[in-house]
């Protein structure tokens, strides 16, 4: 899976709002992330637009989550920015279809996205932000396999 840089920014940012309190500046917060203002600006707007964040004017101005980190997903975050979690050339996993050797590769699609689920939907802000990640994370990154590189041979 490839993270671009507006979900790794975007996530950092909500990191910073939900460990705030309070409303932050895009200026404030890419300050403390090291990040582009302009870019995430646009990327602000765009979780703005998607309903994880408020953004409010006057002498407390700025961004703030639009419900509690504890209910803000990572899967949440991910298609706000970038659309669904998994796509095969624009389409869904099961709206593919295969013949011959290669019939059998829609169900790999759709088991890739379930894998993909089964850790996004279920690691919110609070979680990081706070700790303990969930379980299932946990237990994935207790593989130190997990954290080895594999490259082509």
């Amino acid at each position: 899976m490839h993270i671009s840089a507006k979900v790794d920014y975007g996530v950092r940012a909500l990191l910073e709002l939900a460990s705030s309190g309070g409303p932050m500046t895009g200026e404030a917060l890419a300050t403390q992330q090291g990040l582009p203002v302009k870019f995430l600006g646009v990327i602000m707007n765009d979780l703005r637009r998607a309903g994880i964040v408020v953004s409010q004017k006057g002498a407390t101005a700025g961004y703030r989550l639009a419900r509690p980190a504890s209910e803000v997903t990572l899967a949440d975050v991910i298609r706000s920015l970038e659309g669904p979690l998994a796509e095969v050339r624009g389409l869904r996993p099961e709206e593919t279809a295969y013949n011959g050797p290669a019939e059998h590769l829609r169900e790999v699609w759709v088991a890739l996205r379930a894998s993909l689920r089964s850790v996004l939907e279920q690691v919110t802000l609070k979680d990081i932000v706070e700790g303990p990640l969930p379980p299932a994370v946990t237990n994935l990154t207790a593989d130190p396999e997990a954290w080895r590189a594999h490259r082509l041979s």
